[in-house]
């Protein structure tokens, strides 16, 4: 269940219970939803807190207008989950040679300043199979830089594929039946975040230039109906499309590194892909808008998702229930940023109407910078 919390503009709809939440997130949410453009109402997960620019764990619809900060800085970022045909007793009785595998297979972390030797991305040229799949990000990534040379990133190509810092991870999972699961957590790395920067500067100066007084910077905003506001959601797209081909790549890098270390084929049964950073166009009560999740999952009735729980603790396989009042959404992770398990219980607790649980993950093994 959930609580309403009045506003100054559209309520907020909480499903908070007991899992932990920041007040410092109310209060912007409370500034978003004094926006004009804001539809219907804000929604707000579990485990609610603030980011840089943005509040995670937030739903936000307009008509009108986008805010590109909601979104925040990682574009795309997301959860890929796989089955696989592996059970418990194929994995060795010690996992630090599979570990260590994927940490050879999977760049990861930040050196360098993120510079050149940065470990965290591709050391020369990135493999063949990555330049193959950024050949077709190419044509779209040459579209948005030429009308925006600000969006640029000097190498985007040398970090698909590559994980990145922060808590984006790659491990090994056993479910309740000891099958074995693949679970890679990414986003669209340094190209991303210079799409976030480079439109959210836009909107700033839109705003200031048309003298309208936000409570804050982060709400800066790209009116529908301006070449800005085309070109971020063109923009946002390709950033989510990267995101999605990273884990795709890094996805198929562990599961080579674990084949090599099993002498096995972990033979994939099911995907489950979930970006929980995103914009998409959708119907809510009739009404086409654009809906922004910050650390939210899409949860229509049958969507699948993933729901990572904190380093050590249980993650879950979840099903959507599709609650309109929910915009049709649930809580993109199960108290990471609180890290004791109880969060974890505390947040699938307090969106049980939102989700059903399908299977609970235990981590194995954990590959994060």
């Amino acid at each position: 269940m959930h609580e309403l919390i009045e506003t100054n503009g559209v309520p907020i709809r909480a499903w908070i219970g007991e899992a932990p939440c920041e007040e410092a997130a109310i209060r912007h949410l409370r500034d978003v939803a004094a926006l004009p453009f804001v539809f219907g109402w804000v929604v707000a997960m579990p485990d609610l807190h603030r980011n840089r620019g943005s509040t995670v764990g937030s739903v936000i619809a307009t008509r009108g207008a986008v805010i590109p900060a909601a979104a925040g800085e990682d574009a795309g970022c997301g959860v890929l989950a796989a089955r696989t045909g592996l059970e418990r007793d194929h994995l060795p009785r010690g996992l630090a040679n599979v570990r260590a595998a994927i940490e050879r297979a999977v760049p990861h972390g930040r050196t360098a300043g993120g510079g050149p030797g940065d470990a965290g991305a591709w050391a020369g040229a990135a493999p063949s199979r990555v330049l193959r799949r950024w050949q077709g990000l190419l044509p779209g990534y040459g579209r948005l830089t030429r009308a925006h040379p600000g969006a640029r990133h000097r190498d985007p190509e040398r970090q698909l594929g590559t994980l990145g810092t922060g808590g984006h991870f790659a491990e090994l999972c056993l479910d309740e039946e000891d099958r074995v699961w693949f679970v890679v957590h990414s986003g669209s790395r340094g190209a991303g975040n210079r799409v976030a920067a480079h439109f959210t500067a836009l909107a700033r100066a839109g705003v200031a230039a048309a003298g309208v007084r936000l409570p804050g910077r982060d709400l800066a905003y790209l009116e529908e109906g301006t070449a800005d506001h085309d070109a971020y959601l063109e923009a946002v797209e390709w950033a989510q499309d990267y995101a999605r081909a990273s884990r795709e790549l890094m996805m198929e890098a562990v599961t080579d590194a674990v084949r090599r270390e099993v002498r096995a084929i972990p033979r994939v049964d099911r995907t489950i892909d979930c970006p929980h950073n995103h914009v998409a166009r959708e119907t809510h009560l009739g009404e086409d808008v654009l809906v922004t999740r910050r650390g939210a999952l899409r949860a229509r009735a049958g969507d699948a998702g993933i729901v990572p729980g904190s380093m050590g603790a249980r993650s879950f396989v979840v099903r959507g229930l599709g609650r309109p009042d929910s915009l049709e959404s649930c809580a993109h992770a199960a108290g990471r940023a609180a890290s004791p398990d109880g969060a974890a219980e505390a947040v699938m607790a307090a969106q049980a109407d939102l989700v059903e649980v399908e299977h609970t993950l235990r981590q194995v093994v954990c590959v994060r910078r």
